[in-house]
């Protein structure tokens, strides 16, 4: 689906959902390349401080963005961090925030096609503590911690879907919808694999509870997304 060569690929690759976002991603590179185009899957190649890395786009939803992850982790790509936006479950994660996941809660679709249920979705522990610290390094508020991948954007009228409150009592710090996926995928092919996120949101307030006034273009949720990114590329090319 990518449509890569291997040989074009990095061992280090920074993944994204937004093809936009990885033409941004790919502006901070030099000598850098576009490779592909294909349906949601936008590859570049280039250098970050003389470092080569690739960086991917993989849409949204754990499917598709497996069959980025997979073919990534085929390619010989053995570090993998992903940079995204996400919404905040416990009160104090709030809009412009950043998160670095630990592990996630496979409340996805396709994690349970490739593993058992018991298998845990866990990040590489020294890539979350490097994310931390170098997140810290952007002035913005940080957590950490475990996150809830869903497969749920929009909220249904006819089922209660997945029950936030209850994630937020168990600790979870933010819903996105692919890094589980992700930890599984790396895990299976013994590769690294990171996750940090943006805040732009949190479907426990009122103001989100129908994502009516969901707006990730904000100003506060921007400086957010560019420090996310900048942290991904600083411990992606890190030793």
């Amino acid at each position: 689906m990518l449509r890569a060569r291997v040989a074009d690929l990095s061992d280090r690759a920074l993944v994204v959902g937004d093809p936009g976002r990885a033409a941004r991603v790919a502006e901070r590179l030099d000598d850098v390349q576009q490779l592909t185009a294909n349906r949601e899957y936008h590859v570049y190649s280039g250098t970050h401080r003389g470092v080569p890395v690739t960086v991917a786009s993989h849409g949204v939803g754990a499917a598709g963005a497996a069959v980025c992850f997979e073919e990534l982790a085929r390619g010989g790509v053995t570090r993998i961090i992903r940079s995204g936006t996400a919404g905040g479950i416990q009160p104090e994660v709030v809009d412009g925030a950043i998160v670095v996941a630990t592990g996630a809660v496979r409340a996805d679709g396709v994690s349970h096609q490739l593993v058992p249920t018991e298998f845990p979705a866990i990040a590489t522990p020294e890539l979350a503590v490097a994310l931390k610290a170098a997140a810290a390094k952007t002035g913005l508020e940080v957590h950490s911690g475990i996150v809830l991948t869903g497969d749920m954007f929009y909220p249904s009228d006819v089922i209660t879907g997945i029950d936030h409150r209850m994630w937020q009592r168990a600790g979870i710090v933010a819903v996105e919808m692919e890094a589980s996926a992700l930890f599984v995928i790396a895990s299976l092919h013994g590769i690294e694999a990171g996750a940090v996120f943006a805040i732009d949101g949190n479907p426990l307030a009122a103001k989100d509870d129908a994502m009516d006034g969901y707006d990730p273009y904000r100003e506060i949720v921007t400086r957010a997304v560019d420090g996310a990114l900048d942290t991904a590329l600083d411990v992606l090319i890190a030793d």
